[in-house]
């Protein structure tokens, strides 16, 4: 429940059952609730009774109590440990805290709202099955630490020993156990008595009920106790639950406890805590510089799978050592490497490619991405961060099986990571800009607002790694939220329409901040070129070709060597077009020894030429041939002389051109015709693939129109359920259909038609499912009933034969 809204007030009446206290809710109130716990909608209910039934059952109530907030959960616990029903006084006293107090209200309407609690405030009821999950039992004790009531631990005691007690305690016999075990009570509940009692225990007594009070409430007796055991024992402040264990009641230790149910309350959520402050617009360039970061990694890691990714494994997934290349050829850690992988898969820009020896690779979409301008690029990587359920950290780590988990494979979905993410940026915009906050006071805050056992461990990890991944993606800079990012933020159940007026106006904060794309470098005289910023993608594409990449940073620095334009010239240029581009796209002169660089290597390239025969070597320099024939080097591939111009291999051209260039020489691939083969590197794409469909937390939230339906329809099924009826059903019975013969139906039809009357009806459909309706007919005709059917909310055509029977409607239900 949000701060705004308003507390829903007790009811007014008494309600005798939960399903009654459905019953007195507006619509607002059940739209509250069905979007609390959307797990009641699976499939709509039928009406109020089986909805307050569903609401009850175990699995949506361990669901319920999981998602409350710690002091939410500590008042539910307390008004399990209270009698039944309880009184909001009594649940007062058992939370003492003046902080406890003032919050109290909102709790209790909270439980309320989500139907776990129900009756006025003189009548409190906790909803069995979260009493039956939270009261103390020797399996499962009760955060509260307080045992078993005494009628509970004297359960197995004989009356005997029951009189024995009472006896010891000071109190007159009774006439039978009953009576003895309410004597017992009164006792323990009356502090002027009770403090009485206890003046007279000794010293050692008192120690042990101070170990107890606070739990666990169990501590273990011989067969022959000592004599400050014996003294508890025959006054019932111990009491024996099996051999040689004995349990403190649970009326003696709230006396002990001052009437508290828990010794620490928790009533107000920890505040983020703030480590550092700077200037918003330092944090914005700082994110805004890292999320231009995460577009190069992402286009560097698709460019280094171009060709052909990796391997996917047997069971799916990346192999340990391609994670390693993959991070070597990133310049990062194997983490962060996982991370960047998973990003792209989850924006859908690289998948497996579906072929017999199967390899990831990028997939149409990222071809379609690149075009698109650099803040439209990064707000599809940060929608996609947000909504994905694969987590990256998880990699590494072992499954259920104590199998490794591996980038890209199965079992990576954590489905409460959607919602840790957004909870975590969340708190980060509630801090002033620019404000970084203490991530332990993240932590905190998560696990006091959800600080179930089971889920603690994997929210605070999921917590940490939002953080370092918001860091990576550019979400944030220096720790605090940047302006895109705060803007990216949308409420949970956000429409469309609203998530995309986000993206926009997060589009619109970072464009000014990402720098403008160059379309120039520098080049230096020890054959290296110095782009100063990104370069636009036709000179960096051309670049990537024509020189390798030497050093990244704010600068990225190319190395011209004769393998990087031996490169360019297989791909189908000549020394004068590399001249030329380098003339054109270079701010400082082009140095002579890269003049130098490119003229060598293109006067040497092609002078020899590979074929395919297994291969052949030709050049028109026969003393060239002689020099290859006779350097030992040549050995492995088994060279012949077939004329003075040609040399024969028994090796493929492709092993044949790698050996003669690993022994300086430049030959060149030609075709059949003798023409030299220009080779470009091919872009190898999957089949069309959709990004991955996050795996979600138990049901998805409802939207308005199906919370608007289903409260329509389970209101017109509770009213066909419990409206009042002129004529009973043939056979009555709690939620038997009518039964009527098939005249008396027709009749009573056309007699509606007439007045216009509301009739109830039972009806069984085509599959042999049996319901209850509520319609007014409108016409009868050729064996069909034409009505408005009230639990659908709709006009509706019912055959005849399939109506049960019929039952009009008492004047005030119709």
């Amino acid at each position: 429940m949000s701060p705004n809204e308003q507390i829903p007030a007790a009811p007014t009446s008494a309600p005798r059952s939960l399903a009654e206290a459905l019953r007195a809710r507006d619509d607002a109130s059940l739209a509250r609730l069905l979007r609390a716990r959307p797990d009641l909608l699976g499939p709509v209910p039928n009406d109020l009774t089986q909805l307050a039934t569903r609401a009850g059952t175990r699995a949506s109530v361990v669901r319920a109590l999981d998602r409350l907030d710690r002091f939410t959960q500590q008042v539910a616990q307390a008004l399990a440990v209270s009698p039944e029903p309880t009184t909001y006084e009594t649940l007062e006293t058992l939370l003492p805290a003046q902080e406890a107090t003032r919050v109290l209200p909102k709790a209790v309407a909270t439980l309320r709202e989500q139907a776990l609690l129900w009756g006025g405030d003189d009548q409190l009821r906790l909803v069995r099955t979260a009493r039956e999950l939270l009261a103390p039992t020797p399996q499962h004790p009760s955060p509260t630490g307080l045992g078993p009531t005494i009628a509970e631990a004297t359960a197995g005691i004989s009356p005997t020993r029951l009189q024995e007690i009472i006896t010891s305690a000071g109190l007159p016999t009774t006439h039978d156990g009953v009576s003895a075990v309410a004597e017992l009570r009164e006792l323990f509940t009356d502090a002027e008595r009770m403090s009485a009692l206890l003046d007279e225990a000794p010293m050692e007594s008192i120690d042990v009920l101070n170990r107890l009070v606070w739990g666990p409430p169990y501590g273990q007796v011989t067969a022959q106790p000592a004599a400050h055991l014996r003294w508890l024992l025959d006054r019932g402040l111990l009491l024996p639950t099996a051999p040689g264990t004995v349990v403190l009641p649970r009326e003696a230790a709230l006396h002990l406890r001052g009437g508290r149910a828990h010794r620490e309350l928790e009533p107000v959520a920890p505040e983020v805590r703030e480590r550092a402050a700077h200037r918003p617009q330092v944090v914005d360039a700082t994110a805004a510089a890292q999320a231009y970061t995460a577009l190069s990694t992402v286009e560097e890691l698709l460019k280094d799978w171009d060709e052909g990714g990796p391997v996917v494994l047997r069971a799916g997934g990346l192999s340990v050592r391609d994670l390693k290349r993959t991070a070597s050829a990133l310049d990062c850690t194997e983490p962060q490497a996982a991370f960047w992988v998973e990003l792209a898969y989850a924006a859908g820009l690289v998948a497996s490619d579906g072929e017999a020896d199967e390899r990831y690779a990028a997939t149409p979409a990222y071809d379609a991405w690149l075009e698109r301008p650099p803040a439209e690029r990064w707000t599809r990587l940060a929608q996609a961060w947000l909504a994905a359920t694969r987590t990256a950290g998880v990699v590494g780590g072992r499954d259920g099986k104590d199998r490794t988990l591996s980038a890209l494979g199965p079992h990576l979905d954590r489905s409460a990571a959607p919602e840790v993410r957004h909870r975590v940026l969340t708190l980060l915009s509630s801090l002033p800009e620019g404000t970084a906050p203490e991530p332990e006071s993240i932590m905190e805050r998560l696990t006091w607002e959800r600080p179930s056992p089971a889920a603690r461990e994997l929210r605070t990890r999921l917590a940490e790694w939002t953080l370092s991944e918001a860091e990576f993606l550019g979400m944030t800079g220096r720790g605090a939220l940047s302006a895109h990012g705060r803007a990216l933020l949308t409420d949970v159940d956000a429409t469309p329409a609203e998530r995309a007026a986000a993206t926009a106006r997060a589009e619109k904060l970072i464009t000014p901040l990402l720098p403008d794309p160059l379309d120039h470098v520098l080049l230096q005289a020890d054959l290296t070129a110095v782009a100063p910023g990104p370069l636009v993608r036709p000179l960096a594409d051309a670049l990537a070709v024509f020189a390798d990449v030497e050093s990244k940073g704010g600068a990225t620095v190319y190395r011209f060597t004769p393998g990087s334009v031996r490169r360019a010239l297989d791909s189908g240029r000549t020394a004068s077009d590399l001249h030329v581009f380098l003339t054109e796209h270079s701010r400082t002169p082009v140095p002579q020894p890269l003049t130098y660089l490119i003229d060598d290597v293109a006067r040497r390239h092609g002078h020899l030429r590979i074929g395919a025969a297994s291969a052949y070597v030709r050049c028109d320099d026969d003393a060239v041939l002689g020099e290859i024939l006779a350097d030992s080097r040549a050995a492995a591939l088994r060279l012949r002389r077939l004329a003075p111009t040609v040399l024969a291999a028994q090796v493929d051209p492709g092993s044949l051109l790698e050996g003669l260039r690993a022994m300086g020489f430049a030959p060149a691939a030609e075709t059949p015709e003798g023409d030299v083969l220009i080779t470009r590197a091919h872009a190898h794409r999957t089949p069309p693939r959709t990004a991955p469909e996050p795996v979600p937390d138990g049901p998805a939230l409802p939207d308005g129109t199906l919370l608007d339906a289903a409260i329509r329809a389970i209101r017109a099924g509770d009213l066909a359920a419990t409206a009042p009826r002129r004529t009973a059903p043939a056979h009555p019975g709690g939620g038997e259909l009518p039964r009527t013969t098939a005249a008396e139906t027709l009749a009573t039809m056309q007699a509606a038609v007439m007045t216009g009357d509301a009739l109830w009806i039972g009806y069984v459909n085509a599959e042999g499912a049996a319901s209850q309706r509520v319609i007014a007919p409108i016409r009868v005709e050729g064996g069909y009933v034409t009505a408005y059917d009230h639990t659908a909310d709709e006009v509706r055509t019912y055959p005849l034969h399939r109506v049960t029977g019929v039952a009009e409607l008492a004047p005030d239900a119709s």
